[in-house]
């Protein structure tokens, strides 16, 4: 019998090729349903998606709707990669707190452009998971947006919806870790434990040995050649840029993260300095300035447009697919096909999800949604246990989960001063008034998309 699998949010480009692709690598039988709000960007992803279940003659059926709740009955798997306001919404979210003069590289987990997509993203996806309840309890249901601890906390924290968050950066920063040292990834064991976008890998091993010495002493070799440190932070592929990696050494910040903690931080330079505005005042960065001449957003921005005109020139097009359509990449869709044959299966393969702390790690919040290992298996999936963290680990969870915690309240409420809490909280703003000033414009920038501060 058929699996059926909805995909809501089906308009992000790289993303949907993804996943259409792990379905039909499959072999199976399955029927995929394609969900966006933009009647366009949904018949350009059913157009290229359409080209390549054709082209591999798979036996994949597509339905495709801008109401999801047509498309809801009878699922066995939702997956959402939900970005309320797209791309010009996320532009706000960076233009915006540079005006007060706070620069970001990425502004969608924390700092004030996280804080402000959590905004609009948590009565969205809240009320996805209601409908989820209502018309596929017994689906497995899966979190791709951003910012993924607040997401996933809200849906919980709101409805009770067993959502799993899952996002590729560990994984990738276990390739990273691979290369490093010069070993096959497959050949790496590894723990990693946080909050998304700031998990710490806390063990490696290869072959069954310790691999953090192997690390420091690449780490070791590298630094004693000389680095100019106004050439280092190489842009993180993600961006659709992957550059010859710098002499020397990458990811300044990350490695020296890990000569200070022991333990090294996912997903790498872009993501974790945000975690630390406090580190990078004015969003000086090695000699340049996070978000325009590292790490540039507007880079960022363009590459996302690029690859939407590709999926549409797709679409559109009567040429077959390009020859290298269906070559492997990384991105957001990793994982989620094998954990759903790894459920389905019994087969009890583990990987990096975010679920809530029911125990796992002891001195981090209970029900706080953190990212670390967990087993996939016929009952669903379920975090192992993982002790304790470190003492200054776990300090820099703590505090960024209390602030998830208030930006949650003022997104489930709509509460303006809870807003301008977490922004104080996270650290980005110099005073008081700026985050009411910066609070305000932001409200006011997206209010079209904040439909819980309208009343």
């Amino acid at each position: 019998m058929a699996e059926t699998y909805v995909l809501i949010g089906a308009g992000s480009v790289s993303f949907t090729r993804g996943l259409v692709a792990d379905v039909l690598r499959t072999g199976k039988e399955i029927e995929l349903r394609l969900v966006d709000v933009n009647p366009e960007s949904l018949r350009f992803a059913e157009g290229m998606a359409a080209k390549m279940v054709a082209a591999w003659k798979a036996p994949v059926r597509l339905r495709t709707s801008v109401d999801r709740r047509e498309l809801l009955p009878g699922a066995d798997a939702v997956i959402c990669t939900v970005g309320v306001g797209g791309r010009p919404a996320w532009e706000k979210d960076f233009s915006i707190p540079r005006t007060y003069g706070i620069y970001q590289p990425v502004g969608d987990t924390t700092m004030p452009g996280g804080l402000s997509r959590a905004l609009r993203m948590i009565p969205a996806m809240v009320a996805v998971a209601k409908d989820v309840l209502d018309l596929c309890p017994d689906a497995l249901f899966f979190n791709y947006g951003n910012p993924m601890t607040a997401v996933c906390r809200a849906i919980r924290k709101a409805t009770g919806a067993d959502v799993v968050g899952l996002c590729h950066g560990v994984v990738g920063v276990a390739r990273y870790l691979a290369g490093f040292i010069g070993v096959p990834v497959e050949e790496l064991r590894y723990a990693a434990v946080g909050i998304n976008h700031l998990t710490w890998f806390t063990e490696l091993r290869h072959n069954g040995q310790d691999a953090w010495p192997r690390v420091r002493e690449e780490l070791a070799r590298r630094l004693g050649v000389g680095i100019d440190v106004a050439s280092l932070g190489q842009k993180f592929p993600e961006m659709g840029e992957t550059p010859e990696p710098p002499e020397g050494l990458d990811n300044p910040f990350s490695w020296d993260m890990f000569q200070l903690y022991g333990a090294f931080p996912a997903v790498l330079d872009r993501h974790a300095i945000e975690f630390f505005p406090q580190l990078v005042p004015d969003g000086r960065y090695y000699g340049k300035t996070l978000g325009v001449d590292c790490f540039s957003m507007e880079a960022c921005i363009e590459n996302g447009d690029r690859a939407y005109e590709r999926m549409r020139e797709i679409a559109l097009s009567p040429d077959p697919l390009p020859e290298d359509f269906f070559d492997p990449f990384g991105g957001e869709h990793e994982q989620v096909i094998s954990i759903i044959d790894s459920i389905r299966t019994d087969a009890g393969r583990v990987y990096s999800a975010n679920l809530p702390n029911r125990g796992q790690v002891g001195n981090l919040p209970a029900d706080a949604v953190i990212e670390s290992p967990a087993v996939a298996d016929g009952s669903g999936m379920h975090a192992l246990m993982m002790g304790d963290l470190p003492a200054g680990i776990a300090a820099t969870l703590v505090s960024r989960l209390a602030t998830v915690e208030t930006i949650v309240d003022a997104g489930l409420t709509g509460d303006r001063d809870l807003f301008v809490q977490a922004l104080v909280a996270d650290g980005s703003v110099k005073s008081l008034a700026t985050a009411r000033a910066l609070a305000d414009d932001l409200l006011a920038a997206h209010a079209e998309h904040l439909p819980q501060f309208a009343r």
